[in-house]
């Protein structure tokens, strides 16, 4: 029985990360020839990101989840001849920890500031973790592009 809902559960993950992140570059206007890889990317990185929090901390899986994704983007870059940011952008916000953010805010809103202060805290922390794997990623495809030259 709980293998069944734990396929499920997984199944559901991977439609709804998919949509949020296809969603978005919609939103991006990001080409809607390029909707299907936006959405592949946001469904890996946050399936990656629901595995690695199992077993690690979440910012560190939230920085390799994005790391994938950066290096998915990447290929996605070259292979589609479009720019990384559109498939980047887009892979991410499943990540993105905006109800980490709202709810921050709204405790700070209720004047439970050291409640508040740990959400915030750990919002900044997910959001540098995304930034450097980003950032990573990128680093690691100029790596591949001089070593292929």
């Amino acid at each position: 029985m709980r293998s069944e809902r734990g396929q499920a559960f997984m199944i559901l993950q991977l439609i709804t990360s998919f949509i949020a992140a296809a969603a978005f570059c919609i939103l991006f206007n990001a080409p809607g020839r390029a909707l299907l890889q936006c959405g592949f990317a946001g469904m890996v990185g946050w399936i990656l990101y629901l595995q690695l929090d199992e077993r690690w901390d979440t910012v560190i899986a939230t920085f390799l989840a994005t790391v994938v994704v950066g290096v998915i983007s990447q290929i996605f870059a070259r292979s589609f001849k479009m720019p990384v940011i559109i498939f980047s952008v887009g892979g991410i916000i499943p990540l993105v920890p905006g109800g980490l953010a709202y709810d921050a805010m709204r405790r700070f809103v209720e004047n439970d500031n050291n409640q508040a202060i740990q959400f915030a805290v750990q919002a900044l922390l997910l959001s540098g973790a995304i930034a450097t794997g980003l950032v990573l990623s990128e680093v690691l495809g100029q790596i591949f592009r001089r070593k292929k030259a």
